[in-house]
């Protein structure tokens, strides 16, 4: 049996029609940046999710810099974020001129709230929580050191869109919080798509200008901005997914908890865990190993897909050797590097698809 990573294909296949049409719609009113098409998904989302205010863009790495840039990021500012992410997150932050400064993980790969107060500065400005995988970080704790140190909150949603943490939605904590709508995505587009969604009114006019070369309509450009703005073939297709998230979470979730079932008798894997007051929305299965990599061929030997979320922690990467951080300063993300092994995860996985993963889980840990 043959398993791929993620089966985008076998998604269009169930909903052709609808994204057909949606498409097709764009195509005959030429209506491919901006227009209604990209207004109906802003207020969809929005409305969807419980927020007042969002804001498209290209993807979700500019969804990143342009909300900090729009709260008043900029050289010489310290952002806290977490050592185990994707290089958007540390790479938006420096691209306003601030600092990332990273901090550990915890046993859930979210950002430590314990040694994030240790890390504060006189030039600390904002904290980015990355809610890894599709589950909630501890916003709990998160928003009380934010408040008491009079600190910007931007949560990084994305990869756990609708994830909730003690009821509440992520996204939902801070003064803004950022969105993927990358194809492989819960909610994925059919190439780059981003969004960026606040309570604040003010802030969201202020993005949604500056990703729009500076302007709310054309020529009347307000300041310098940039182009990040997502175009109107993108907004349909997302609009044509956006009825079926959250029965697509509940496939996840239940292929998620198939998973538990069949791996947990094993034994020698560690499998995710669920913090207590969160939910997961499972954009990514994550297990540990000893031998990742061994594994890892070994079930690609027979037909199942795997990948690595990430091979490096983000301080150990080439692209800040200058600033000299050692493993020893991120002990967990360090250790996690070496052992995560991502596995196949996609609301049309069927149980004895899972069967046929353990399977080959089991037949490695018997050669061994």
């Amino acid at each position: 049996m043959k398993i791929p990573f993620v089966d985008l294909h076998a998604q269009y296949v169930a909903h052709r029609a609808e994204i057909d049409r949606a498409i097709a719609g764009i195509i005959e009113q030429t209506a491919f940046i901006g227009g209604e098409a990209v207004q109906r998904f802003e207020r969809d989302f929005a409305d969807d999710y419980g927020v007042a205010h969002c804001v498209s863009c290209a993807n979700g790495t500019d969804a990143i810099y342009i909300a900090l840039k729009m709260m008043g990021i900029e050289a010489g500012d310290e952002v806290i974020t977490t050592a185990h992410s994707w290089i958007s997150t540390s790479e938006a932050v420096s691209q306003t001129g601030a600092t990332p400064v990273f901090v550990d993980v915890d046993e859930y790969y979210m950002l430590d709230v314990e040694q994030v107060e240790r890390a504060i500065t006189p030039r600390t400005r904002a904290v980015i929580p990355v809610h890894l995988y599709g589950q909630a970080a501890d916003m709990t704790t998160v928003v009380d050191l934010c408040r008491r140190h009079g600190l910007k909150l931007l949560e990084d949603c994305a990869q756990a869109h609708y994830a909730t943490w003690r009821g509440q939605r992520v996204g939902t904590f801070g003064n803004v919080a950022t969105f993927s709508f990358y194809p492989g995505k819960n909610l994925g587009a059919y190439g780059d798509a981003g969004a960026i969604v606040t309570g604040e009114a003010q802030l969201a006019e202020r993005m949604r200008m500056y990703a729009n070369h500076g302007a709310l309509k054309k020529h009347d450009h307000r300041m310098e901005g940039i182009n990040s703005r997502l175009d109107g073939l993108q907004a349909a297709v997302l609009s044509a997914k956006l009825p079926h998230i959250h029965d697509w979470t509940r496939a996840r979730q239940q292929v998620a908890g198939w998973y538990d079932k069949h791996l947990a008798p094993i034994g020698g894997v560690e499998l995710p865990r669920v913090r207590d007051g969160a939910t997961h929305v499972w954009h990514l299965y994550v297990i540990q190993h000893d031998d990742r990599d061994a594994l890892a061929r070994h079930l690609s030997e027979r037909g199942v897909a795997t990948a690595v979320h990430y091979p490096v922690a983000l301080p150990l990467m080439a692209a800040y050797a200058a600033r000299g951080f050692r493993a020893g300063q991120f002990p967990r993300a360090a250790r996690n590097q070496h052992r995560i092994l991502s596995l196949p995860m996609y609301p049309e996985m069927t149980e004895d698809m899972v069967r046929h993963v353990a399977g080959a889980i089991a037949n490695f840990k018997k050669g061994r």
